[in-house]
């Protein structure tokens, strides 16, 4: 990915679904306009999703992801099916792809019925119309049977390209707001300062994610943005002469920031804004009251969304242990998850440690949010967990006045418990 590209993680994520061999790869391939999936008359072609990122107007960036068949058999098969329904929860809008000669049955009926109780838009595609007579009405009974749009589409024919566009473009959930990571903070004019430390962790040559996006938003939104170290801070500020409307910081040097940042100057994190954007903003800050409550032996699973080498001083392998222990003194078990893995059993941890999820677009977290709730275990992420063992908690949430709502409720019902 390019510096000016848009993220994966910020593009909605368009999933084909459906039966092995029903035409999946060439709907992908007809879509994008060139060879992105491999295509063969032999069932089961596709093993591992593919993304495809492209420009789909008046829509903007989109990704779509091909996918193994969900019938997909035997032992392999089972493997495929579960990373197909890994992509499901990350699902913005789902294509569920009919083929015309074998038409639908209880496995259509079950995956619309999965899709529908996760809220997930779908449009139908029936595939390979030119199989069918002209005359056939299969389109019209199974869209009556389905309750479900289809669309007539063949790659031979290079027939329904257009129409399935615009299908897309009208059922993809508008979110004019998935770019706006603190704009909604800011006036025109305002400064912002935004405190990157420079230490053997960061990426070379270049801001990590969180950082770019978020400086981004700031010119988007007619700001200004600021950047310098944490050792420079102070005097940044004394050189600005006016006050700044924001404070954002690394949350591994959250101590030093607010020490050196007056306390009329509002200060959050970048994981903090992340928690917001990608999550739950309000839960994950509940989510940090259950941090004094752990006991000797409970385990906590500290989850990231990307997979990097680890350093000596990792972040969530070294340094969120290290300030656990430190905080509330006891044994723990520490467990770790990387990438799209995420365990289905969370009901054994007391507490799930989440990272800033830049690397998972919004659906993929709220879902993840939704199980550990499910399973009755609390979660935070890294902002509001190191903002909290650090001290600087409730100042990091302050500029937020429903997640600082959240705080006090929890905060009286634990009184009252």
């Amino acid at each position: 990915m390019g510096m000016n590209d848009t993220p994966r993680s910020n593009r909605p994520h368009i999933v084909l679904l459906g039966r092995r061999n029903a035409g999946k790869s060439s709907i992908l391939n007809t879509l994008t306009g060139q060879p992105a999936a491999v295509v063969s008359p032999v069932g089961g072609t596709t093993t591992d999703p593919v993304f495809k990122p492209m420009e789909l107007l008046p829509v903007g960036p989109i990704v779509l992801v091909d996918t193994a068949g969900l019938d997909d058999e035997g032992e392999i098969g089972e493997l495929r099916r579960n990373k197909t329904l890994e992509i499901v929860n990350s699902t913005d809008l789902a294509l569920l792809v009919i083929d015309a000669t074998v038409g639908v049955g209880p496995f259509e009926h079950e995956l619309l019925e999965k899709l529908r109780a996760k809220k997930i838009p779908v449009i139908g595609v029936l595939n390979k119309i030119d199989t069918l007579a002209e005359s056939d009405p299969m389109a019209a009974t199974l869209e009556t049977e389905l309750n479900l749009t289809l669309i007539p589409f063949s790659a031979s024919l290079l027939r329904g390209d257009t129409e399935l566009k615009k299908a897309i473009t009208n059922t993809l959930p508008q979110n004019e707001d998935r770019f706006r990571i603190v704009g909604d903070l800011l006036s025109p004019g305002d400064l912002v300062v935004l405190v990157v430390p420079i230490d053997k962790a960061a990426p070379k040559g270049r801001l990590i994610l969180p950082q770019q996006q978020t400086i981004r938003d700031t010119l988007e939104s007619d700001a200004i943005a600021v950047v310098t170290k944490e050792h420079e801070l102070r005097l940044t500020l004394e050189r600005l002469g006016n006050k700044p409307r924001l404070v954002i910081t690394d949350s591994q040097v959250f101590m030093k920031v607010a020490a050196d940042t007056p306390k009329d100057v509002p200060l959050t994190s970048f994981s903090i804004l992340f928690a917001r954007h990608k999550g739950d903003l309000d839960e994950l800050v509940r989510g940090a009251r259950a941090i004094d409550r752990l006991k000797d032996g409970d385990r906590v699973l500290i989850a990231e969304a990307c997979t990097h080498q680890c350093q000596s001083d990792d972040i969530g392998r070294v340094k969120i242990p290290r300030w656990l222990r430190q905080t509330i003194g006891k044994r723990l078990i520490i467990e770790h998850a990387s990438g799209s893995s995420f365990p289905d059993d969370l009901s054994e941890y007391a507490l799930v440690i989440h990272c800033g999820a830049c690397m998972l677009n919004r659906r993929t977290m709220l879902h993840r949010m939704s199980e550990t709730k499910a399973a009755g275990v609390p979660i935070v992420n890294y902002g509001v967990f190191i903002a909290y063992v650090q001290g600087v908690f409730p100042r990091a949430i302050e500029c937020f006045p429903s997640a600082m709502l959240a705080w006090e409720q929890a905060a009286e019902a634990e009184s009252y418990s």
